[in-house]
């Protein structure tokens, strides 16, 4: 496994998403939510994952439940990443609900507190400085944003007195916009960007085409439309030419260029235990320069 640092904390490139735990949209079942869970979670630790993110709507709080169940008397191993929706962000609220997701994960410590995503209605920054008494009592170690847009997270960044150190964005080689300036933003700034949905839900895993798509309510997105699936195609056809140049799969190829970029972490969720030894495997495959490159031109050009 490799590592980034960030804020002085060490975090593994690879991550362990759980908003499907205890999240009926993604049809798993009970199986998942009462035994798979568990067992990946065990095994991400014994793989040298680190980072495990989850957020108060996930499951309507049964994600930070399952994790933190999970977690039991490893939680000092892990780094515990959870997300406040601030819907409506009056004084307070924020703090309220930290320690309600607190409570739910069984810590008493939020190693990384997020705003899910901006409230345009309120202050932005506003919004940020519920946490700090929380920050400087320890009962949050580090907070960071979600779904900004570079131009919010550095105005919010500027306007508050501690570092915002993370922003969770949609990164993967289907949405390639943060790659444009907010990871060298991060870069030159001791700041991190998270990756979110690296393999768009299943889309870059090899496992769908315009003859087989997903059978829950997955197929009605943008990334599984009958003209994202023919492009893929072509997409595809250059992730197999890497992959089999490094014998590796599709998926980990689409991982290792969210990888290539310094500053970034990817937080891919798993659905068995073999696609997430898949994953963390991907923390190992280097891309050449031709090979970034190659990736990064089909996807623009196919997906513009």
């Amino acid at each position: 496994m490799r590592f980034r640092e960030v804020n002085g904390v060490r975090v593994s490139v690879i991550g362990l998403g759980t908003w499907q735990f205890g999240s009926v949209e993604w049809g798993y079942g009970r199986e998942y939510s009462e035994r798979i869970a568990y067992e990946l979670v065990e095994e991400a630790l014994d793989l040298g994952v680190n980072v495990f993110d989850t957020a108060e709507l996930y499951g309507f709080g049964n994600s930070e439940r399952i994790l933190g169940r999970a977690l039991g008397s490893h939680r000092r191993q892990a780094i515990v990443a959870t997300k406040y929706a601030p819907i409506l962000p009056l004084p307070g609220n924020g703090r309220k609900h930290a320690r309600r997701s607190a409570a739910r994960l069984g810590i008493e410590e939020i190693d990384l507190y997020q705003l899910h995503f901006p409230n345009p209605l309120f202050s932005l920054s506003a919004q940020v400085r519920e946490f700090e008494p929380m920050l400087h009592a320890g009962d949050i170690r580090m907070v960071g944003v979600s779904n900004y847009s570079l131009g919010a997270w550095r105005r919010t960044q500027s306007e508050v007195g501690f570092p915002l150190v993370t922003n969770q964005v949609h990164l993967s080689l289907f949405s390639r916009g943060p790659v444009r300036e907010m990871v060298p933003w991060a870069t030159a700034n001791d700041r991190l960007v998270v990756a979110y949905s690296p393999l768009e839900q299943g889309l870059l895993s090899g496992r769908y085409d315009i003859d087989t798509k997903p059978t829950n309510s997955r197929r009605f997105k943008r990334q599984f439309s009958d003209r994202t699936l023919v492009a893929y195609g072509r997409v595809r056809e250059v992730m197999d030419r890497v992959a089999r140049s490094h014998d590796a799969t599709v998926s980990q190829v689409a991982l290792a260029w969210v990888l290539a970029h310094e500053s970034v972490i990817a937080i891919p969720g798993a659905s068995s235990i073999e696609q997430l030894r898949s994953n963390v495997l991907a923390a190992d495959l280097e891309l050449s320069d031709d090979e970034y490159l190659d990736l990064s031109e089909v996807s623009q050009r196919m997906w513009p």
